[in-house]
């Protein structure tokens, strides 16, 4: 595997840090102390998504301190209230930038592993359901608190909704009461829990495995079964029949199934 780059800073004064070994990019959020997701955050994380390399073959986001996300920046939330129309057009773009956010991420070709060390709540949940992956430390915690607020993690809704179980998701949205790491991986939010002094290590192992599989059955597994999942039956299997014929006729196929024969791994192009 290729040596580690060091982080570097993306384009808004370090807000994500970006690391990459061989074909898996690591994505760090590095607006401490809590990780708010402000509009500079949003257009940090949303600028290293679009500028994601063809060859990258996995994404881990990840978070500096105790906290992966606390959500929107409540003190910038807050300010847009003087504006002259009382905040909905700064609201307006605010939402805008976080479903396009989180939209990238589902569209990426590449699958998205979230590392979740500390507490995700609101928008922060939000980016974590989004991920097609999610690995937490055993003291993370996750939450959506809108309600206790006044307020609607609205958006957040439907990104929880899809990744956990529906009565459980209603649960999170009604209560706005905070989740440990067990229960979010009984709601179906995440897929593990590790100790903390692991999370990295772990995180790479599961990235490095799937980076290592075939690009191209990669890119259409993750297309694939977004795409059946809002379908009807009938039509999520004609959509999968289509991409089955697909994935046998590609080259990728080919050569893994030469490779089996041969009783050999086979040797993917990047």
């Amino acid at each position: 595997m290729a040596d580690v780059v060091a982080f570097k800073k993306s384009a808004d004064d370090g807000l994500v840090l970006r690391e990459e070994n061989g074909g898996v990019v690591r994505l760090t959020l590095n607006n401490g102390p809590v990780n708010a997701l402000s509009s500079s955050m949003l257009s940090a994380l949303s600028a290293e998504l679009d500028a994601m390399a063809d060859d990258v073959r996995v994404v881990i986001l990840s978070a500096r301190g105790s906290h992966f996300s606390a959500g929107f920046d409540l003190a910038e939330i807050n300010a847009y209230r003087s504006h002259e129309d009382g905040g909905r057009a700064a609201y307006t773009v605010l939402a805008q930038a976080s479903t396009a956010l989180v939209q990238k991420l589902s569209a990426l070709h590449q699958p998205v592993i979230a590392e979740i060390d500390g507490l995700a709540t609101a928008a922060g949940c939000q980016l974590v359901a989004a991920c097609d992956l999610a690995i937490c430390t055993d003291s993370s915690t996750f939450c959506l608190p809108g309600v206790n607020i006044g307020a609607l993690d609205a958006t957040a809704i439907v990104a929880v909704s899809r990744a956990a179980h529906r009565k459980q998701a209603m649960e999170m949205v009604l209560t706005g009461e905070t989740i440990d790491a067990s229960t979010a991986k009984d709601f179906g939010l995440v897929n593990r829990i590790v100790p903390r002094q692991y999370l990295s290590q772990v995180v790479d192992k599961y990235a490095a495995v799937i980076a290592s599989k075939s690009p191209e059955a990669l890119n259409a597994a993750k297309r694939v079964f977004q795409g059946q999942a809002v379908l009807p039956l009938d039509e999520a299997y004609a959509v999968s029949g289509a991409a089955l014929v697909e994935g046998l006729m590609s080259q990728d196929a080919g050569k893994g199934a030469a490779a089996y024969l041969e009783n050999r791994l086979p040797v993917w192009e990047p």
